[in-house]
């Protein structure tokens, strides 16, 4: 019975991670009970390929801890040969009543935010994705300090053409 179970355990991972035929790059990085508005997540990215476009997704899971109906993020991207893109994001993660958006049945959110489509990665080498909140209270000039509810951080690329 013990070993049945298990065979169905392996058989629906294969299932779930290969129904995901589109994904090229998927990373999470763990953060502790909160994120300190001076860290910075960061992903080393190799791209396989220098002439095909690609989507980019930052992704997170957050807990009910979450607070806020937005989240503000700063994404730099950094190209291998010296070239800075940051942009600074917003992204809705609440309904007008205050439920959490995201998919997940628990207490646990996962939310994939759009963050830049078809990208070609034209030079060769590493890139850097450095990831870092960048959220306010209302009326309030100083930021959040510790931004509580987000448990993990990622960085996602895609191949849009493939099925």
């Amino acid at each position: 019975m013990r070993s049945n179970l298990f065979v169905i355990l392996v058989f629906c991972g294969l299932i779930f991670t290969s129904c995901d035929s589109n994904r090229v790059y998927d990373v999470y990085k763990s953060l502790p009970n909160e994120w300190h508005k001076d860290s910075v997540v960061t992903f080393k990215i190799k791209p396989p390929d220098s002439i095909k476009p690609y989507n980019l997704f930052v992704n997170l899971r957050n807990t009910n801890d979450y607070k806020f109906s937005n989240l503000y993020l700063i994404v730099e991207m950094n190209f291998p040969h010296g070239k800075i893109i940051k942009d600074t994001l917003q992204y809705r993660m609440a309904k007008p009543n205050g439920e959490l958006l995201g998919t997940g049945f628990t207490d646990v959110k996962e939310n994939k935010l759009w963050y830049k489509e078809s990208v070609v990665f034209n030079e060769t080498g590493e890139y850097t994705i450095n990831i870092q909140h960048a959220m306010r209270e209302n009326g309030k000039v100083k930021g959040v300090e510790n931004l509580e509810g987000i448990t993990e951080i990622g960085f996602r690329i895609e191949d849009p053409n493939t099925n």
